[in-house]
């Protein structure tokens, strides 16, 4: 006689890994977490069918904090490897995490997301309006650019921001029920820039990289 296990409800926590998560102090991107891992929880999603996918930046820490499949590509490229991702497996569920910077450096995948549409796609864009990573200069979001009307105009099925915490439970809806693909734009408050200060001075770098790759040689 075959005995069917039935399966283990899942909890918020079961979507979190063992990794310290690092964000600065205050950072929206906390709240953004935890309300992803509850909506992965409300739409009965499972970590071996969830794939989530980013670039570079504050953002991209994304796969790592969550007990799914993951895919970490480079600077402004998340939306066309999820978007090649999900054309390949139709069946996987999967999320595009990106950031208003990397956003707008290839901006024209909005367009090929709109025609190629693939089926419950979602790209969330943590907006900050600045470059966090580089000293906080502002960033055109800041001003006059829209991502969300941006990603209308190139045909997207669903756009959406969130400008408020009290936004997010809106966003999750919206992510849950709106035709896709889908871009939720969810904006948060730029914090103070990072004390960590990047030397690029040329010379520096290539030792650096050379001792990274040599071992020190």
């Amino acid at each position: 006689m075959n005995v069917v296990t039935p399966l283990k409800k899942l909890t918020p926590a079961d979507f979190a890994t063992d990794q310290e998560v690092r964000w600065c102090p205050g950072c929206g991107d906390y709240a953004i977490l935890k309300a992803m891992q509850r909506t992965l929880v409300d739409i009965g999603a499972t970590k071996e069918n969830t794939v989530f996918i980013s670039g570079i930046g504050c953002a991209a820490r994304f796969p790592y904090y969550m007990a799914t499949y993951g895919f970490h590509t480079i600077h402004g490229r998340a939306p066309s490897v999820g978007t090649g991702i999900k054309l390949a497996n139709p069946d996987l569920d999967v999320w595009v995490i990106t950031g208003d910077g990397e956003m707008l450096m290839n901006v024209g995948v909005l367009a090929t997301v709109a025609t190629l549409a693939p089926q419950n796609l979602s790209i969330v864009c943590i907006d900050n309006g600045c470059h966090g990573e580089t000293g906080g200069q502002p960033g055109h979001t800041a001003m006059n650019t829209d991502l969300a009307l941006m990603a209308k105009g190139a045909g997207l099925a669903s756009t959406m921001t969130a400008n408020t915490a009290d936004d997010l439970a809106e966003g999750a809806k919206f992510l849950i029920e709106a035709a896709a693909p889908r871009l939720l734009v969810l904006r948060v408050t730029a914090g103070p820039p990072t004390a960590f200060v990047r030397n690029l001075d040329p010379a520096e770098c290539r030792l650096r990289f050379r001792q990274a790759t040599l071992g020190g040689g």
